[in-house]
């Protein structure tokens, strides 16, 4: 009998990457399927998928770092005014004071890195917790960069910025994606074949007991933010070379997009499970989701609404798998008498039930988006 749950927690151990990378592929086949009968010719154009990709590497970098982060127990909701920021000062180190292009972009991943380090020094040293503490400096960051620009758009930067943004790499890939995927190769190795990986794991799990064993957990949270840091300064550069424009309101919806797809991915907000394969793929999903709304012609609002339901259910679907692994191996039926079991899908249902009705009172109220007159 032991035997057998051994060996049955083992092949569940060893499952677990696997099934935090098929989930979200599942759903990315599921839209592949739903659009190429909806609206086969625009979904699969070539110049559509090249769009999907760009869109997608842009928070390749960021997905990357949150992993991070939220596997250690945290969460950073300041990533869209440190790209802000950032990019604001490399656009007028360039275009006010004359910078080349190279090293204002150096520095604006320096300064990313810098506000990184401040979030991490005020959870860590002052006992912010990481939603309050990050959220404050978001709006502190925003607000320097409301100040620095005075409402100003930016616009027109050298080719090497617009390269970093969309340019066409040598290996028929857009420049923006090679670099996403570097920053995912990079995160890879990092968890799992470094120390900081390791012990990044280990402080999700259990951040007292790694403090007992000689982990400097405050230490490691704090490099965790750098990098976090770092990641949104460059998804900065990449949209401004994007666009070929930067003003301080950019990158509003940076954090909702880049925890949606680390947690869709399998990255647990509990702590202690990450995946940087799950991450991509969640980053791959959530951009062809709101691609098929804009290929469908839903209004831009709903984006946000597709992205918060997204969370809610991953959460709640990964917070009862996780209930399911706790209480061992156990029929469906049981599975679904256990009352915190029927209280959570309640709960999902509900949810999903306001949503569609809220979908249903919006397209009938909606009316006409450019009513004449």
């Amino acid at each position: 009998m032991n035997t057998t749950n051994t060996s049955s927690q083992t092949l569940s151990e060893r499952a677990a990457p696997y099934v935090s990378f098929l989930g979200p592929m599942a759903m990315i086949l599921a839209i592949l399927l739903f659009m190429g009968v909806v609206e086969p010719a625009r979904y699969f154009r070539l110049s559509n998928l090249n769009q999907i990709l760009l869109d997608a590497a842009l928070y390749m970098p960021m997905a990357m770092a949150m992993t991070f982060v939220i596997t250690q127990r945290g969460i950073d909701l300041s990533i869209g005014s440190v790209a802000a920021l950032s990019s604001i000062i490399m656009a007028f180190l360039i275009k006010q004071y004359g910078f080349p292009a190279w090293s204002a972009a150096l520095i604006a991943l320096c300064l990313g890195a810098l506000m990184g380090l401040i979030n991490g020094l005020v959870i860590t040293k002052f006992k912010v917790p990481d939603l309050i503490g990050t959220l404050a400096m978001d709006l502190v960051y925003r607000g320097f960069a409301l100040v620095i620009a005075k409402g100003l758009v930016l616009a027109r930067f050298p080719d090497m910025i617009t390269e970093i943004g969309r340019g066409q790499s040598l290996i028929f890939l857009p420049t923006p994606v090679v670099i996403g995927l570097i920053t995912l190769v990079g995160g890879y190795v990092l968890l799992k074949s470094t120390y900081f990986g390791r012990y990044t794991i280990a402080i999700g799990s259990n951040p007292e007991a790694s403090e007992m064993t000689g982990i400097a957990v405050d230490r490691h949270r704090v490099y965790a933010y750098v990098l976090m840091g770092a990641m949104a300064a460059l998804a900065g550069i990449m949209l401004t070379g994007k666009l070929n424009a930067i003003q301080a309101t950019s990158a509003p919806y940076f954090n909702l997009h880049v925890i949606a797809a680390v947690v869709v991915g399998g990255t647990s907000l509990f702590g202690g499970r990450a995946s940087i394969v799950g991450s991509l793929a969640g980053v791959l999903l959530l951009s062809m989701m709101i691609n098929a709304l804009v290929t469908l012609r839903i209004e831009f609002f709903w984006q946000s609404v597709a992205s918060g339901v997204v969370i809610i259910f991953s959460v709640a679907l990964y917070t009862w798998l996780q209930k399911k692994d706790r209480d061992g191996a156990a029929s469906l039926s049981a599975t679904f008498k256990n009352p915190d079991n029927q209280k959570l899908a309640k709960m999902t249902a509900l949810i999903a039930g306001a949503a569609i009705i809220l979908s249903i009172i919006s397209l009938l109220l909606g009316g006409d988006a450019n009513p004449s007159g």
